[in-house]
């Protein structure tokens, strides 16, 4: 930037000591004319619009797995008044039913919507991966650090999340909806009347939101109770127990990691490597195609 305002000066001195002549006044004014257009050129571009840490006001592109890219990437207004079968992939649209924002997808109709914490956030995580082995396009609002009851700066606790917009939910109606977590509440000593409240709340929210769509239900990673499981496979076995009076088929995991030896797979204690991941995609899809959750066929279409 420096030697972008040095040229200019440069040549605005030059024009004042020419004489002046037409001509020369004709060259002159080129100069300060070019000098405008360099400073123009060095001028910072403008910041993006959009909220980088929520999906409130931004519609962001959709990637290949379905799930959503890093919001802020192709902000846009949520659209309304429209026909939502023919807005553009990855738009916003508010939605009349619910006066809600909801993104467009592909493929909504062949798509599990993932809710969790830092397990189901990677890419290769477990649960996103059996989805996608049992059939899915993911399309994925797990955040870390959250739960039924905890919350981070960036995000709300799942309810707080859905309701408040912290992320957006598809327009349509997917087939199947996954909610997995725990860990986060059981780290900040959530409460079992905390936990028991606020997953009531978001099962409520889910089966109006999408009546038609199958709810499913994943537990706490954990050790085990008999292997140092503590809090954790507490409320895996809690989960359980609000899942049952749902009617939404729940798969517990609080004492995965002692029966199926990934303890090694381990990097901190609770979070697995890719190894684990894979290790554990391939339980947890056979556990759901066992419960008769694999992807169904049907005709493909945008909602």
């Amino acid at each position: 930037m420096e030697s972008c305002f040095y040229s200019a000066k440069t040549n605005r001195k030059q024009a004042r000591d020419r004489p002046m002549h037409k001509s020369r006044i004709f060259r002159s004014a080129a100069a300060v004319i070019a000098a405008g257009v360099l400073l123009a050129g060095c001028s910072q571009a403008p910041a993006e619009p959009g909220d980088s840490s929520s999906g409130r006001q931004t519609a962001a592109p959709v990637a290949p797995s379905g799930s959503p890219a890093a919001a802020g990437q192709s902000p846009k207004k949520p659209e309304s008044g429209q026909d939502p079968s023919k807005l553009p992939v990855g738009s916003l649209y508010k939605n009349p039913s619910n006066n809600r924002n909801e993104i467009i997808l592909a493929d909504v109709r062949h798509t599990a919507v993932l809710i969790g914490d830092s397990q189901s956030e990677p890419m290769g995580s477990w649960p996103r991966g059996a989805l996608g082995s049992l059939g899915y396009k993911v399309y994925s609002v797990a955040r870390g650090g959250t739960g039924y009851v905890a919350a981070t700066s960036s995000s709300g606790n799942y309810i707080d999340a859905l309701q408040r917009g912290d992320w957006v939910l598809p327009y349509g109606t997917p087939p199947l909806i996954v909610v997995e977590g725990g860990g986060n509440d059981a780290s900040h000593n959530a409460s079992d009347e905390q936990i028991t409240a606020n997953a009531n709340r978001l099962l409520a929210a889910l089966k109006k939101r999408y009546p038609q769509a199958k709810l499913v239900m994943i537990g706490t990673l954990a050790r085990g109770a008999n292997a140092g499981g503590g809090r954790r496979t507490e409320v895996d076995a809690l989960l359980g127990n609000i899942a049952a009076k749902a009617g939404a088929p729940f798969f517990s995991v609080g004492d995965w990691i002692s029966k199926y030896q990934v303890a090694g797979d381990l990097v901190d204690g609770v979070h697995l490597n890719a190894a684990g991941h894979a290790k554990l995609t391939g339980v947890l899809a056979a556990d759901m195609a066992a419960a008769g959750l694999s992807l169904q066929p049907g005709p493909r279409s945008a909602s």
